[in-house]
């Protein structure tokens, strides 16, 4: 997993509470098994004025000049409600969003960005409002998050202070997914495991 320490780049202004995972990443493009090639389809029934997604929406927030290649989304109250589905932070991490402010999160997605190399970053409403405001009278702006420091910068200087998780925020900042986190007691494991064949060896006899 790609490590996240600062991320500064253009934020993107979703104006639109309750978006449900479904809305984020529709249930027909559900049928890979790997994480990659989800982006494309991201807010499909939104960017699109077609099933096939050829006709982009010039209505549509991301479709708007001024935030190609936005990797920050601000949003409104309770983002990735609905269902589990991982693929929602797949989606949006592959379409290149790896930070999320919002009032509110719905708990399974707030825990899946955090597993997937993304951030999600709760402030209150007044300030994401504010941030609303800043962006939208300078399109194309861009904020700094300081995962380190826990701070939102905004290209004024205006500093948004915001609380994460001391284990999450380590493994954000030292690239640690589930697996990587495995794999630290590597040693610890493959001594077990000599340990183990040795005492109960039956367990690793190979069935005829």
């Amino acid at each position: 997993m790609k490590a996240f320490t600062k991320l500064k780049g253009i934020a993107a202004l979703l104006d639109k509470a309750n978006v449900d995972t479904d809305q984020i990443i529709p249930k027909q493009f559900l049928r890979k098994i790997e994480r990659s090639g989800f982006g494309k389809h991201l807010f499909h029934d939104w960017r699109f004025l077609d099933d096939a997604g050829q006709k982009p929406n010039p209505d549509f927030v991301l479709n708007a000049p001024r935030y190609q290649g936005a990797n920050i989304l601000v949003t409104r109250d309770n983002f990735g409600c609905g269902s589990s589905r991982e693929h929602a932070p797949w989606a949006l991490e592959d379409y290149g969003f790896r930070s999320i402010l919002s009032p509110s999160f719905a708990d399974i997605f707030y825990n899946n960005c955090f597993k997937n190399g993304m951030l999600p970053i709760v402030l209150p409403e007044s300030q994401i409002e504010e941030i609303f405001q800043v962006i939208d009278k300078k399109p194309g702006a861009n904020l700094e998050i300081d995962l380190e420091n826990q701070v939102v910068v905004t290209e004024e200087g205006k500093k948004y202070p915001f609380e994460v998780d001391a284990f999450r925020k380590h493994c954000l900042l030292n690239g640690l997914d589930d697996i990587g986190l495995t794999l630290q007691k590597a040693d610890f494991i493959q001594k077990f495991e000599e340990k183990n064949q040795k005492e109960v060896p039956w367990l690793y006899r190979k069935s005829v």
